[in-house]
């Protein structure tokens, strides 16, 4: 199984060196490094390496906390990899997904994220029975007064919630956004993006549109991702995504892109939900002859 290294420090100051070298002697065969906050969940080089990374491909790091510095994201990082049939491992912590041991220390994690949400939920509770016990009423004085300020502190923390959420899933959206915009509709975008992704992660067209907005606004993505698309010929649809799809993953056999267009729903040219592996190339090699690879 290949291994794909992922080394990251804080700063410019710091060096990723120690940490490729460490890699480097487990085996791993391509090391991406990362200057970038361990509290920034949309790492752009963190990004690649997911969407480069395929089945049966393993993900290295040296410690945890080089990938993931809250268990909510390492979780989302796992939960990502198994999704694609790839695994992780952290040199210097007992987590190895492809081992019964390290599954079943995941399993533990996922069960102290979930006791600790439990908690947190039980006194919030708790703390508002109280409050009301003794006569207190929740929320904000300035919101019942409707105070102008108030109001425009509440609007920017819902703002700024909404942008923290939108940044633990970037790396599901931006980079097909960002390479396939405006020249796809919307329609297909949303579609390739669903592809990899469990259900329950699932992007709609109205979602994504309103999150890509907001990246557009605060200047994470350029404004062109929002122009109108171009009209394609009927014929070009179907490799325009096979080359969208290949685009993302490179090293991608045929039969993946066949699992990826059924998931997606995808019928072939005559009509029929299962795809083979040789009408995927003649697309490609369609979609090499439009200029989309």
């Amino acid at each position: 199984m290949p291994l794909i290294g992922y080394a990251r420090v804080s700063t410019e100051d710091q060096t990723p060196l120690p940490q490729s070298e460490a890699l480097r002697s487990a085996g791993c065969v391509e090391i991406f490094e990362e200057h970038a906050s361990g509290g920034n969940r949309a790492r752009p080089v963190l990004a690649r390496v997911l969407e480069r990374i395929s089945k049966g491909d393993t993900l290295v790091v040296v410690r945890i906390d080089r990938l993931a510095r809250s268990l909510s994201h390492l979780l989302e990082v796992i939960e990502r990899l198994e999704a694609k049939g790839a695994f992780f491992r952290s040199l210097r912590d007992p987590i190895d997904t492809a081992s019964p041991q390290g599954k079943f220390t995941l399993q533990v994690l996922g069960a102290a994220a979930e006791f600790e949400r439990a908690l947190i939920r039980e006194r919030t509770k708790a703390g508002l029975a109280s409050a009301r016990a003794k006569g207190r009423v929740g929320g904000n004085p300035g919101l019942r007064t409707k105070d102008p300020e108030a109001l425009r502190k509440v609007r920017l923390a819902r703002q700024d919630g909404y942008m923290e959420r939108l940044n633990a899933t970037a790396q599901d959206w931006v980079p097909h956004v960002r390479r396939l915009r405006p020249d796809m509709a919307w329609e297909d975008v949303v579609r390739i993006i669903n592809g990899p992704l469990p259900h329950g992660r699932h992007w709609t067209q109205s979602r994504l549109l309103r999150a890509v907005k907001a990246y557009v606004q605060d200047g994470f993505l350029p404004a062109e991702v929002l122009g109108r698309a171009g009209r394609r010929e009927t014929d070009d649809r179907l490799p325009a995504i096979v080359a969208a799809i290949k685009g993302a993953d490179p090293e991608i056999t045929l039969q993946a892109i066949c699992d990826r267009l059924e998931s997606m729903r995808e019928r072939t040219p005559r009509g029929r939900t299962s795809w083979q592996p040789s009408s995927v190339r003649v697309l490609l090699e369609r979609a090499e002859k439009l200029g989309l690879l």
